[in-house]
C-alpha cells in the first residue's frame, strides 16, 4: 500500500476511473499528465489489477481501461482526501467541489466511524498494534517513491491534491505520519522506528512541519490528526486486498467496542453510510 498508494497519478488515475473514464484520451483530457507517464501509469496500474486492459478496437490497435474491483474499492480513500483537501487546503487553483450525499440531498462531509459498534473514531479510541506479518522493516517498501517533476505535468498544470501528496507522495512521510498518530515526536525515536536515513527523516519532518501537520515540537496539529480517516480507509483497503498468509500487518482495535477496527464513512448530515454510488461532485457557486 506505501509503495502503490504513494504516487499523485495513481491516485487520479483511479478517482477518474471512478468518475468514468475508460481511455487513452478521457485521462489525457481530464488530468493534466504527460503521456509518457500516463502510458507508464496506465501499465503499471493493470498489472496491479487496479485497472483492466481491454482491446476495442484492432486497427490500430486500442485500448481502454476499466477499474477493477480492487480498484473501485478504493473510493473510501479518495473521498477522505477529497474531503480533507477542501476543509484544510485553501490554496487550489480551483476550489474543489462540495460532497453531495445523493441519498439524503445534503452536502455532506465523510464521517470516519467503527463498522461493528457505528461510533465515531479519533485518534485517542483506537489502540494499533503490529500484527503477525507487521514490522516497520517489513511493511516499507523496498524503493522510495521519486519526487515529481515539472515534466510529468502537462503544460506545467498545478498538482490537484497538493498536501495530500506531500504526506502520501513519500514512503517516509507517510511513515512519519503513521509513527505520529502512535505518539512518536522525537527525531531520534522517528529514525530508530524506521530506519530512515538521517537526511531522508530530516527532509520529510520539515515538509510535514511545512504543511502544518505537524507542529515544531513533531506533534500532531488538528490537520495532521483530521488526516486520520485517510491512513485507516488506505490501511483497511491494504489488508483487504494484499492479505498476508501468517495474518494482518498491523491490528487496530476501537477502545469504545473492544472490538476489532474496521473503517466506515457516514453521512453528517444524515448519519447513514456512505456508498460510492451515492457520492456526487456539487461545484463552487
Amino acid at each position: 500500500m506505501l509503495g502503490l498508494l504513494g504516487d499523485e497519478w495513481t491516485l487520479l488515475i483511479i478517482q477518474q476511473a471512478l468518475l468514468g473514464a475508460t481511455r487513452y484520451a478521457d485521462f489525457t483530457e481530464r488530468l493534466p499528465i504527460s503521456h509518457s507517464v500516463l502510458t507508464r501509469r496506465l501499465a503499471a496500474m493493470t498489472a496491479e489489477d487496479l485497472l483492466a486492459r481491454t482491446q476495442y478496437q484492432s486497427n490500430p490497435p486500442r485500448f481502454d481501461y476499466r477499474a477493477t474491483r480492487r480498484g473501485r474499492a478504493l473510493w473510501p480513500m479518495l473521498v477522505s482526501i477529497w474531503d480533507w483537501e477542501r476543509c484544510w487546503v485553501p490554496d487550489h487553483a480551483e476550489p474543489l467541489p462540495a460532497i453531495r450525499h445523493t441519498a439524503c440531498g445534503a452536502d455532506c462531509s465523510p464521517v470516519l466511524t467503527c463498522r461493528h459498534c457505528r461510533h465515531a473514531a479519533a485518534p485517542e479510541t483506537l489502540v494499533v498494534q503490529w500484527g503477525p506479518s507487521g514490522s516497520w522493516a517489513r511493511s516499507m517498501p523496498v524503493g522510495s517513491t521519486r519526487r515529481r517533476s515539472h515534466g510529468d505535468r502537462a503544460a506545467g498544470a498545478a498538482a490537484l491534491f497538493p498536501h495530500t501528496m506531500a504526506i502520501l507522495g513519500n514512503r517516509w512521510a507517510f511513515a512519519v505520519m503513521v509513527a505520529a498518530f502512535l505518539g512518536t515526536t522525537r527525531f531520534t525515536d522517528f529514525a530508530g522506528q524506521l530506519g530512515a536515513p538521517p537526511g531522508s527523516l530530516t527532509d520529510r519532518l520539515q515538509i510535514l512541519v511545512g504543511h502544518g501537520v505537524l507542529d515544531a515540537d513533531y506533534r500532531l496539529t488538528d490537520k495532521g490528526r483530521a488526516v486520520l480517516p485517510i491512513i485507516l480507509t488506505a490501511l483497511d483497503w491494504a489488508q483487504r486486498w494484499y492479505d498476508a498468509a501468517d495474518g494482518p500487518a498491523v491490528v487496530v482495535t476501537h477502545i469504545d467496542c473492544g472490538g476489532a477496527f474496521h473503517a466506515r464513512l457516514v453521512c453528517d448530515a444524515c448519519a447513514q453510510p456512505l456508498r460510492a454510488a451515492d457520492i456526487t461532485a456539487i461545484p463552487p457557486p
